[in-house]
């Protein structure tokens, strides 16, 4: 298995079909190959060589995915940075990465020379955004017009395809290794499921294509032949007009991106109608948001993907029939491509209904962790991919993650997942979202803390908050004490920074 494989197929089979639309550029397949292999002999030329990483710092665009094929077509592997990253934090995944080309585009090249600073090893910087080309870099259009298009170097099976850095929400960014057969056949496993992208489909980008639950989608839809719709970044507005003038079939989505859709004034306002499977991932999902979401796009089929990076990152799907009843709060069941397994910390399976720790295998796990044998090793063992999530599994097969395993709060001797508290929370009206942690306690080691930005025109306090829970949760998991900002911290991947939240508690109690 190889990534560029979807692209020949597609080039054979609908040449003239349209590969990409950003703003007013439309591409065939025919178009889109061309320039991949152009830019993959420039690469090439450049002293690109077999394995190398190439980095990319950029908003959603068509030349973004011309990069995810022209730097594997090059023999090389992608390093997408996390946009929302400091100069700091990406310094330090090329450095660490040893990444010497770097494309960058024009909402970026401010901090190109604090790049070049602090990553000497860094040599080459590529300008692919629209605006001209500052002084020392190389120009993204020049390079595909000037080199002539090499062939694919069929890279493939367990050659790297990618350094993906994990987003830094609990910790240093660890750089996950993935290979081709981790990406093909997660996004041929995620396919297979028949609820997911469709040969011909439309799927728009607005989730940030640096992230693995895009890539997720792209690859799918990439495998199968269709069209690919960027948006630079999620906007709801620009999201709804894309929708209208291009008519999307699929889109995927995080879903803190799904409750701003579902509860923007203005949705009525387009023709949404040509949407028909929305995926959604990268964080979980409150009943309340999945319940209002269904009834502003009904007719929308819904599936949740549950994964990681470290799995490429699909490993349980639940499909839109399952969006009902007990098994709407689960993650679904584990997708075609890989095994599923709950075990305990000595790696033996947990009965049914236990929680344990969440573990998978199957030819979607990575590598391993770039120059990191230790953590590897702890993360892979006998098989096993340990994913930290905390979660049992029902009769049926449905896995129900119930915390990370370094978010779950012990109080009192007592267990608390968070996620179970945000989920009561998100059933009130006047929440719009939350988040829980466990904040130290005299009396109980650790106490329930909720942080809860409310609905706009929407009002709430602590003791009505904690009444509401207390019909949907037992005593001891209701928050005992409450904050109220008007967001939340998030990751680039939309995931909520807990990590952030517990260092805003600590600073304000000294």
């Amino acid at each position: 298995m190889y990534l560029t494989q979807g692209l020949h197929r597609s080039l054979q089979s609908d040449p003239q079909g349209t590969a990409t639309i950003y703003k007013d550029r439309v591409r065939s397949y025919v178009e889109h190959a061309d320039r991949i292999a152009r830019l993959a002999g420039a690469l090439q030329n450049l002293g690109v060589e077999a394995g190398d990483r190439v980095g990319i710092v950029s908003m959603n665009s068509d030349r973004y995915a011309e990069y995810l094929l022209a730097v594997p077509w090059a023999g090389a592997a992608v390093n997408p940075v996390n946009i929302r990253w400091t100069p700091a934090e990406i310094a330090y995944s090329m450095n660490d990465s040893d990444t010497r080309v770097l494309f960058i585009d024009d909402a970026f090249v401010p901090m190109a020379p604090i790049l070049l600073e602090k990553s000497p090893g860094l040599k080459i910087l590529i300008h692919c955004g629209d605006g001209p080309t500052p002084e020392g870099m190389l120009a993204y259009e020049e390079l595909v017009a000037e080199n002539k298009p090499v062939a694919d170097a069929y890279r493939s099976g367990d050659d790297l395809a990618g350094v993906y850095y994990t987003g830094g929400t609990t910790g240093f960014p660890k750089g996950v290794m993935l290979s081709h057969m981790n990406f093909v056949s997660s996004g041929m496993g995620t396919v297979a499921s028949g609820e997911l992208l469709k040969a011909g489909s439309v799927l728009l980008h607005a989730a940030p294509m640096f992230h693995l639950a895009d890539l997720a989608a792209w690859c799918g839809l990439t495998i199968l032949g269709g069209t690919h719709v960027m948006v630079p970044f999620f906007e709801p507005t620009s999201v709804f007009k894309a929708i209208e003038e291009h008519q999307p079939t699929d889109v995927l989505l995080v879903p803190t991106m799904i409750q701003i859709l579902t509860d923007h004034p203005d949705a009525g306002n387009y023709d949404l109608s040509s949407m028909k499977r929305m995926l959604y991932g990268g964080s979980s999902i409150s009943e309340g948001v999945l319940k209002r979401t269904k009834e502003r796009f009904p007719g929308l089929r819904l599936t949740q993907a549950y994964g990681q990076t470290e799995a490429a990152p699909v490993i349980t799907l639940l499909l839109p029939d399952d969006h009902e009843g007990e098994a709407m709060r689960s993650g679904g069941r584990a997708a075609p491509h890989c095994q599923v397994a709950i075990l305990d910390l000595e790696g033996n399976e947990v009965p049914v209904g236990e929680v344990g720790e969440v573990c998978c295998k199957g030819p979607n796990v990575m590598l391993g962790y770039w120059n990191n044998p230790e953590q590897s090793a702890a993360a892979l063992r006998e098989g096993w991919l340990h994913t930290g999530d905390l979660g049992y599994l029902d009769t049926r097969g449905f896995v129900y993650v119930v915390d990370r395993l370094k978010d779950m709060i012990v109080t009192g001797g007592e267990n608390v997942y968070c996620a179970e508290v945000e989920n009561a929370l998100s059933k009130h009206a006047a929440v719009a979202s939350s988040a829980v942690i466990g904040v130290p306690d005299e009396n109980f080691g650790e106490r329930v803390h909720a942080v809860v930005v409310l609905a706009p025109g929407q009002s709430a306090t602590a003791e009505s908050l904690q009444t509401f829970c207390r019909e949907h949760i037992s005593g001891y998991k209701v928050p005992r004490s409450f904050e109220f900002p008007t967001a939340l911290p998030m990751s680039g991947a939309g995931k909520i920074l807990k990590r952030e939240l517990r260092e805003n508690y600590t600073a304000a109690q000294k």
